[in-house]
């Protein structure tokens, strides 16, 4: 049920120590963004080194992320968000302090696997931690929040970390990082979270669930499965799997597209990222009063479906500054419709599944998007990014347009909190029930 009495989210002591612990903890994974690579440079001198480094840890999130959501349903989610920050604390200033005697490439390669893996189950966790700290009707406001503060962070990470690399070295960039996810440690020990009870169907099949391995198995089985019974997050993760599929590599088209397309410089592509994070700020702002007036269903529909036509208009562009406007207006929509899914997500799910759920969500929905990034840029290597961005923006459309014949379509789909979890109850009782009554 929504809660009508919440604070205003002005006024949530808990939701802006969230806002500051997550922007920081995004700082500092931006800082190691540039000064890991730039440390690999200075030891080996070889690219190959740094893009296996970069390889490393998108191995490693993807690995953790089939994983992460049992550990964030399982575990105090405010204790486990704070180890994470300080373990990626004490990982970075490893680095810091080594490299202040001799350099050892080696533990780059331990330190940046295992940052990758705290880095997975954070995120997963602090998803699942926004519903215990804000009302019902708060979430989509508190999301857009969070999520602009996260695009400030991924901005100004690399900007701080090159200046800090070119005073003081990299090594002093990864001491910085490492000084920021202790700070955001401390900032969430300021934060309560309103406790997750589980149904309490499940809560009395538990003492008959099998253990170890089995019950690992079932418990990522009952992640994926929501969203299989759950037909608006169903057809969600269908269309977020295209749609993924045709922008992952979007930063790529566009640089592309601006130095060999419209032949300017370097510099000009900084000034299309930079109107695209503004784009970015105006989707967070805008997402909230835009799902209230148009529902899940018209905001997210709406909001992609103006993107891939954003998307397919920047391969039409004959000049910077319409790319540049075209690629705010796709961050724009991007934005509004990411946080609104999100937000979605964690309306609808109960809280003691919320970690597996969005897990599994963003395991699914990304599998292709490194594949489709792949073959994107290899046709635009032939055929140019013009022609490829009018496509795929095409495509992102299309997706969304099919979308107005699935749940998705529905302003506030029937599976909401209250039904879902009965259904969850019901579906637990009776396998419960078929087991004890089983020969």
């Amino acid at each position: 049920m929504v809660r009508t009495d919440a604070l205003p989210l002005r006024c949530n002591r808990d939701l802006r120590n969230l806002l500051i612990s997550q922007s920081l903890s995004a700082l500092g994974d931006a800082f190691a963004l540039v000064a890991i690579p730039l440390l690999v440079l200075h030891v080996s001198h070889s690219v190959a080194q740094m893009g296996l480094v970069t390889g490393l840890a998108g191995v490693a999130s993807i690995i953790t992320g089939v994983f992460s959501g049992v550990i964030v349903d399982r575990f105090d989610r405010r204790s486990l968000l704070i180890i994470c920050d300080l373990a990626r604390c004490s990982l970075f200033a490893a680095i810091a302090v080594v490299w202040l005697f001799t350099p050892q490439l080696w533990l780059i390669y331990v330190v940046v696997t295992l940052a990758a893996t705290f880095s997975m189950i954070f995120d997963v966790g602090y998803v699942a931690a926004v519903p215990a700290i804000v009302a019902e009707d708060q979430i989509t406001d508190a999301n857009g929040r969070l999520f602009a503060a996260q695009a400030i962070a991924s901005v100004a990470g690399p900007a701080l970390a090159g200046v800090v690399s070119g005073l003081w070295g990299p090594s002093a960039a990864i001491g910085v990082d490492a000084a920021s996810f202790l700070v955001s440690a401390a900032g969430l020990r300021l934060i309560r979270l309103r406790p997750t009870v589980p149904v309490a169907a499940e809560a009395a099949a538990g003492a008959r669930r099998p253990s170890g391995g089995h019950r690992l198995l079932q418990d990522l089985i009952e992640g994926v499965g929501f969203l299989w019974r759950a037909p608006v997050l169903r057809a969600l993760t269908v269309a977020l799997t295209i749609v993924l599929f045709f922008t992952t590599g979007l930063n790529d088209l566009i640089v592309y597209d601006v130095v060999h397309g419209l032949h300017h410089s370097d510099g000009a592509v900084g000034i299309v990222m930079a109107a695209g994070t503004v784009g970015t700020f105006l989707g967070s702002a805008l997402v909230a009063w835009v799902r209230r007036r148009a529902g899940f269903g018209g905001a997210w529909i709406g909001a992609t479906a103006l993107g891939g036509l954003a998307i397919s208009g920047m391969g039409l562009a004959g000049n910077l500054p319409v790319l540049a406007v075209l690629a705010a207006s796709a961050q724009t929509c991007i934005a509004i419709g990411g946080i609104a899914s999100m937000s979605l997500r964690q309306e609808i799910t109960p809280g003691h599944l919320l970690g597996r759920v969005t897990a599994a969500f963003w395991t699914v929905h990304n599998a292709l998007g490194p594949a489709g990034a792949a073959l994107l840029t290899a046709a635009a290597a032939g055929y140019g990014a013009g022609p490829v961005l009018a496509g795929s923006g095409l495509a992102v459309t299309l997706t969304a347009l099919a979308a107005i014949v699935s749940p998705i379509r529905r302003t506030r789909p029937r599976t909401t909190t209250e039904t879902t979890a009965d259904a969850i109850t019901a579906q637990v009782t009776g396998n419960a029930t078929a087991r004890k009554n089983s020969p």
